[in-house]
C-alpha cells in the first residue's frame, strides 16, 4: 500500500468516525499531495511524498513558532496536533549513532575534505535520510564534523 493510499484510507476512517479535527488535518495533507501532482503532472511515489509531508512539517514548525511567540495557544496546538499527525506517516526517525554512522560513511564515500564539498555529502545523506532525519539538523552536525 502506498503512502498516498494510508493517507486516504485514514481519512476515510476519521470520516466514519465523526473526528472533525483529525480529518481536518488529513485533507491538509491530501491537498498538499493533490496540490504538487497537479503542479507537476505526474502521479507522487511513495519519495515523492516524504518531501510533501517534510515540508508539511518545516511550515508547521515556523507557524509554531510564531503562534507561541505571539501567545495564541489555540493556534499554537492546533499546528502542534498537524505536526504529531503528519509524523505518524513518516518512518521512524534515524537515532544518534545510526546518523553519526551515515555521515560517516557519506564523508568517506565522497572523499569529502572540508566544507566545501558539502554539497555531495547532503545529497548523498538525502536519498538515504529522507523523512527520517532533520536535514538541518544533518547539515550543522555535517559541520561540526569539519570544525566549521
Amino acid at each position: 500500500m502506498s503512502l498516498k493510499d494510508r493517507v486516504q484510507d485514514d481519512m476515510k476512517a476519521a470520516l466514519r468516525a465523526k473526528d472533525k479535527q483529525r480529518l481536518g488535518a488529513i485533507r491538509l495533507i491530501l491537498a498538499a499531495i493533490k496540490q504538487r501532482e497537479v503542479d507537476e503532472r505526474i502521479e507522487l511515489n511513495d519519495g515523492q511524498t516524504l518531501a510533501v509531508l517534510e515540508k508539511m512539517i518545516k511550515q508547521r514548525r515556523e507557524s509554531l513558532a510564531q503562534y507561541q511567540n505571539a501567545g495564541r495557544a489555540d493556534l499554537a496546538a492546533q499546528e502542534a496536533f498537524e505536526i504529531e499527525l503528519i509524523q505518524t506517516y513518516l518512518p521512524a526517525p534515524l537515532s544518534e549513532a545510526e546518523l553519526d554512522a551515515l555521515i560517516a560513511h557519506a564523508i568517506a564515500a565522497t572523499g569529502a575534505q572540508s566544507v566545501r564539498d558539502m554539497g555531495k555529502i547532503m545529497t548523498l545523506i538525502k536519498d538515504q535520510a529522507q523523512g527520517r532525519a532533520d536535514m538541518a539538523t544533518v547539515s550543522a552536525r555535517v559541520k561540526t564534523r569539519f570544525g566549521a
